[in-house]
């Protein structure tokens, strides 16, 4: 503390909600100096983040004094973070050094253990980023830097929620489809469902949609994407749904590099607030990294020996490949069905060290009139209570307690994806 004045208030909050919406950096040089064991280790784990993955980080010892040394005779990065443990006149000095063999544009992120919004203060003067104070956790770390490319009055990042099955024809886009129109429609919020099942898709037949272009026309034309493209390939749904459709046709087959959809996420992640990715059930690069890139992971389940293993499976992966978000989510579906034996749900439950977000039991009936007519469960059935389980759903993928409609959304209109100057 310094004269009882702390900047506390002034850091990130490091609420889960918040750090869920963390954009990720653009292809990027940060180096980091630091000081202390916890700090270089915090640095290391930021790099590990799946937000940080195209970004080029370096650590190493030595604070201050050793970027100093590293940049009298070589050019500096785009992000140089330093560590100090010393008092105010030790840092200040270090800055000075530091600011006559900086170039232009370079930015500085600096972690110090003075507490004092006076210093804060006299640091931004001086052209620092942004100051953290000691201990700093690993999503400080990634928001703070992530917030430096980011302009000061953009719109906060849209949450991209990856449902998948954990086999074929448990129903996982049918629950996608589903959970997304709870979200558009109760909580008034623009949503853009993605069908990345390009060549046997039903985001359409269930959405009772037909449009000549979809997703396969961003896809497939790299070099012309952008807002404006992708603006023209939605396909209004509601007054805040639109889709992005599969062409489900088999005259080309959809082999893409990992990094394909790139570019179509960063353009919706900038513009919708809630973006659900019906990710087929196959394992390809791309889809695989389409779960590990979003924001929240669903993986629908029947309850049974193979869902079972592959369940476990994805959870084992995903959970290694994103130590610093939240665990998938799971939703049984298709339980009860006659004659055929199934796992108990606490088992189920159990075995994979996750309670499920919803259990939706076996009704035939009402999930077969629904797909046949192109509609949602809450478009012919209002009062079934698997509407209620949707909204679960919905409520915990994007973070909200209650259902409560809000007059003023992210965007006054439903053009989702606004031309930028």
């Amino acid at each position: 503390m310094s004269d009882g004045h702390t900047i506390a208030a002034s850091l990130p909050d490091t609420g889960d909600a918040e750090l869920a919406q963390i954009a990720p950096l653009p292809r990027v040089s940060i180096q980091a100096f630091c000081e202390t064991p916890d700090v270089a280790q915090a640095m290391e784990q930021a790099a590990a983040d799946r937000r940080m993955e195209k970004a080029h980080v370096k650590v190493q010892m030595g604070g201050a004094l050793a970027a100093v040394e590293a940049y009298r005779n070589s050019a500096t990065p785009n992000v140089i973070v330093i560590e100090t443990d010393g008092g105010r006149e030790v840092l200040v000095s270090c800055l000075d050094k530091l600011a006559e063999v900086c170039d232009f544009g370079t930015k500085v992120i600096v972690i110090g253990r003075v507490n004092d919004v006076l210093l804060y203060r006299d640091l931004i003067r001086r052209g620092v980023s942004e100051y953290l104070v000691a201990p700093v956790q690993t999503l400080e770390v990634v928001r703070s830097l992530s917030d430096l490319f980011r302009a000061p009055d953009a719109e906060p990042v849209g949450r991209t929620i990856a449902f998948i099955g954990a086999k074929g024809g448990v129903g996982a886009s049918t629950v996608s489809h589903n959970v997304a129109w709870s979200i558009a429609g109760a909580f008034e919020q623009p949503t853009v469902v993605a069908d990345l099942d390009l060549a046997f898709g039903t985001a359409g037949l269930d959405l009772n949609q037909d449009p000549p272009q979809g997703i396969a026309d961003a896809v497939f034309a790299p070099d012309r994407l952008d807002a404006n493209l992708v603006d023209r390939l939605l396909t209004k749904c509601t007054n805040n749904l639109s889709l992005l459709a599969a062409p489900a046709t088999l005259e080309r087959s959809y082999d893409f590099h990992s990094d394909a959809f790139d570019g179509l996420y960063d353009i919706l992640r900038g513009n919708v607030p809630f973006i659900v990715l019906d990710v087929p059930h196959g394992w390809t690069g791309w889809t695989r990294r389409a779960l590990i890139a979003a924001d929240e992971i669903v993986i629908v389940a029947s309850p049974d020996l193979a869902n079972l293993r592959n369940a476990k499976n994805i959870i084992d992966l995903t959970r290694a490949q994103r130590p610093h978000d939240a665990p998938p989510r799971l939703v049984l579906n298709q339980v009860g069905m006659p004659k055929r034996p199934e796992i108990k749900t606490a088992e189920f439950a159990k075995a994979l060290d996750i309670e499920p977000a919803a259990v939706i039991a076996f009704e035939p009936q009402l999930f077969g009139t629904a797909s046949n007519n192109g509609q949602m469960i809450a478009e012919i059935s209002a009062s079934n209570k698997v509407n209620e389980q949707f909204m679960d759903i919905a409520r915990t993928v994007t973070g909200r307690g209650d259902t409560r409609v809000k007059k003023k959304t992210l965007f006054d209109s439903f053009t989702l994806l606004r031309k930028r100057a």
